[in-house]
């Protein structure tokens, strides 16, 4: 998954971008409304982490816009304030979630995984598509229910590949849940990752779409 950190704190912005790139996401940060409304226009995003309060004006106010422009991207807010009556108004501004500052980092994912869940429909906490099982919590698979060992990139990819089963993703769109902004891309990083994924699941698990992108081949 790929995530967008709006947190104007150095060292928070830091910590969660430790703390989930470890769990195997991609993280872009921004620290401010304006930079924050760029990158949603600019980008897809499995989700966003936004605070309440930034230097630019209240997060609040950019999320009831995300939401009054059509923008369904899952949104958790983060507030040093976390009364009832805060918690009323950024649900009511249209957030999935609220967490209060200090916060957990496991249990940040946790409330990240459940509002993407939310979001594609699905109760389930693992993806499950003929013999293959992917467990987003635990960054794991399993075939045959033997353990896969997959890098944190091939991960990745067939979590983005499982989401949706039979629904092509185009090497742009794999590309975006691989990499963040400052990082480097090779040319054919997709590629390699998808060759890696069908040497552990077999070939016949992704098939490739000449001149469109892969899927999860359809049952």
């Amino acid at each position: 998954m790929r995530i967008l950190v709006v947190e104007d704190d150095a060292m928070i912005a830091d910590g969660i971008r430790a703390g989930l790139t470890l769990a195997g996401a991609s993280i872009d940060c921004v620290a401010n409304c304006e930079d924050a409304a760029a990158a949603l226009a600019a980008n897809t995003f499995s989700a966003v982490v936004l605070d309440v309060m930034l230097p630019d004006g209240s997060g609040l106010d950019l999320l009831r816009r995300l939401r009054a422009g059509g923008d369904a991207t899952p949104v958790l807010l983060l507030t040093a304030l976390d009364e009832v009556g805060d918690r009323i108004a950024g649900l009511d501004s249209g957030a999935d979630d609220h967490l209060g500052k200090p916060f957990d980092l496991d249990e940040l994912g946790a409330r990240l995984r459940a509002i993407i869940r939310r979001r594609d429909g699905r109760a389930a906490t693992c993806l499950e598509h003929g013999a293959i099982r992917l467990f987003p919590a635990e960054s794991n698979a399993t075939l045959d229910g033997a353990p896969v060992p997959l890098s944190r990139r091939e991960f990745a990819v067939l979590h983005a590949l499982m989401e949706r089963p039979g629904v092509i993703r185009s090497r742009g769109e794999l590309e975006e849940r691989l990499y963040g902004w400052g990082d480097e891309v090779d040319s054919n990083a997709v590629e390699v990752h998808i060759h890696n994924l069908r040497a552990k699941l077999g070939r016949a698990a992704i098939e490739t779409v000449r001149g469109v992108g892969y899927r999860i081949k359809p049952r």
